[in-house]
């Protein structure tokens, strides 16, 4: 969830100002907006996804961070932290003290809240497509069994597919297909019958 501060902030200031605080913010043409906290659903679809994208992506260039990693977005002048991105670019390949940003995502996924739905939808979907690397957005929602994903196409441009229910969902980004249970395991929705001893 994001929160306006009103002040203006040039990437550099706002660079070292992200370096102090205790808290996230993102950064968009100079306005800032700091982060607040998220549910308990919110965190359990997150992790469930990035487990899985952790596992199968294991002992390949590709790596997948979570949360307190930033995507640099250099067209839009924006920095944005998603709930899990892959990249398997050679930035991320050096694990060093300093690195706190990704610019070469091929994975973006954001878990939507009522809060960030309408930025996560419009905004942040105009600037990650900027991105040359990005492959797939996802969106995921919280309330019900509905994965929305924006796919770049090599030559039709951007198509977008949505799951809903108890499909298998395809990330073809990464290669790994889930069942709509996994992504959503230990959160209670109505349209999935889930193994109540997994809850």
């Amino acid at each position: 969830m994001l929160s306006r501060k009103h002040q203006t902030l040039s990437e550099d200031d706002y660079l070292r100002m992200e370096l102090e605080s205790p808290v996230r913010h993102e950064y968009i043409a100079g306005e800032v907006f700091a982060m607040t906290g998220t549910t308990l659903r919110h965190n359990i679809i997150a992790g469930n996804l990035f487990a899985a994208l952790r596992a199968h992506l294991r002992a390949t260039p590709c790596r997948v961070f979570m949360a307190d990693i930033r995507v640099r977005v250099e067209k839009a002048n924006a920095h944005y932290y998603p709930d899990i991105l892959v990249s398997c670019g050679p930035g991320v390949q050096k694990i060093d003290l300093q690195t706190r940003a990704v610019e070469d995502p091929i994975l973006i996924v954001e878990v939507l809240s009522n809060h960030t739905e309408a930025t996560d939808r419009r905004e942040k979907l105009l600037a990650y497509r900027t991105l040359s690397s990005l492959k797939e957005y996802v969106l995921i929602s919280q309330n019900e069994a509905r994965v929305e994903i924006h796919r770049r196409m090599p030559e039709s441009g951007w198509e977008n597919i949505e799951y809903s229910g108890l499909e298998t969902v395809e990330f073809a980004s990464v290669d790994l297909r889930l069942d709509m249970r996994e992504i959503y395991e230990g959160v209670p929705i109505d349209s999935l019958t889930l193994d109540p001893t997994r809850m």
